[in-house]
């Protein structure tokens, strides 16, 4: 009897040690937590995730959770508005402060691009197809993007030769460009845009610029400046007119898309060369909820204007 006493002692004191050192979901390190917590969908992230507890509250409102603010699939589901898509864009980069690596948002405006690049100091990848941002901002701002490696302007109509060449001469560690168009959009021939990424993106190693209105010159610039590409995308280029010099040059490249083909005709190379990212089953709605109560993961005041400090 003595010793089952002592068994049963022995067992109430290993069930505490083992209580005592497991760790209940609320507690765990932020850093596990947001690692587990980024797998699921941003509505479900910023919408019931929140709802869990203080602690995860704590977690999908700070940084841990948006070191890559991707909102593309959200943005393309529905016809949002340039307001809404800045007002989401902005409220997560406020929950990142600073530190997220990833932009991705289709209609980006000029207050969603002005963020970016204030806070966006480790801003490696912006994707922003369809924007409204304009050369003057752009003039304005990318000073500040001296990380960014990838860039994707495509359709953007407020960015010209002189935008790209502001993201030139600021980005020094571009090595991706993607300035795709619909053929429908041009009137008449311009080697500007290709003469401006020829000139001051000489470090290139993809580009894309499908639909562009450049000719043979504006490609032979790129060739002959942007010497270490390994990807080259021109389909849909009508305007250029590969002779033998020239396309020698293309076909040595590692991958090369030739101008006469359609960009838009075939599903399968728009899924090999797209501006958008890869396609998220999951739906991003707000169930017809104001975007601003949807997105909002805190108290503070998301009204607060940011001030440019020029």
């Amino acid at each position: 009897m003595a010793n089952l006493g002592v068994q049963k002692e022995n067992n109430v004191k290993m069930s505490k040690r083992s209580s005592s050192s497991s760790t209940r979901w609320e507690d765990l390190n932020p850093d596990i937590l947001a690692f587990i917590l980024v797998r699921i969908s941003i509505e479900e992230r910023v919408g019931l995730v929140s709802l869990v507890c203080k602690n995860w509250l704590a977690c999908v409102s700070g940084p841990y959770c948006w070191s890559e603010i991707n909102i593309q699939d959200w943005c393309q589901k529905q016809d949002r508005s340039i307001e809404d898509v800045d007002r989401v864009a902005i409220k997560l980069m406020k929950c990142n402060r600073g530190s997220f690596g990833l932009l991705s948002a289709t209609k980006l405006g000029n207050r969603g691009f002005l963020y970016a690049a204030n806070w966006g100091t480790n801003l490696k990848v912006l994707k922003i197809p369809m924007s409204e941002v304009t050369d003057k901002m752009v003039e304005r701002h990318t000073n500040s993007l001296v990380n960014l490696s990838v860039l994707d302007i495509s359709f953007c109509l407020n960015i010209t030769s002189k935008g790209i060449a502001e993201f030139g001469n600021n980005c020094k560690a571009l090595i991706d460009l993607r300035r795709n168009w619909r053929y429908a959009i041009f009137k008449k021939v311009d080697n500007s845009e290709a003469m401006a990424i020829a000139n001051t993106m000489s470090g290139l190693k993809k580009l894309e610029m499908c639909c562009g209105s450049f000719t043979k010159l504006g490609l032979q610039a790129i060739l002959t400046n942007c010497t270490g590409l390994s990807q080259l995308n021109i389909e849909g280029c009508w305007n250029v007119i590969l002779k033998a010099d020239v396309f020698d040059k293309c076909v040595n490249h590692e991958f090369f898309y030739d101008p006469l083909v359609d960009a838009y005709s075939d599903e399968d190379d728009d899924d090999e060369f797209t501006t958008d990212d890869e396609d998220n089953d999951e739906e991003f709605t707000t169930d017809g909820e104001d975007d601003d109560e949807e997105f909002t993961t805190d108290h503070e005041d998301d009204d607060q204007e940011f001030t440019d400090s020029e």
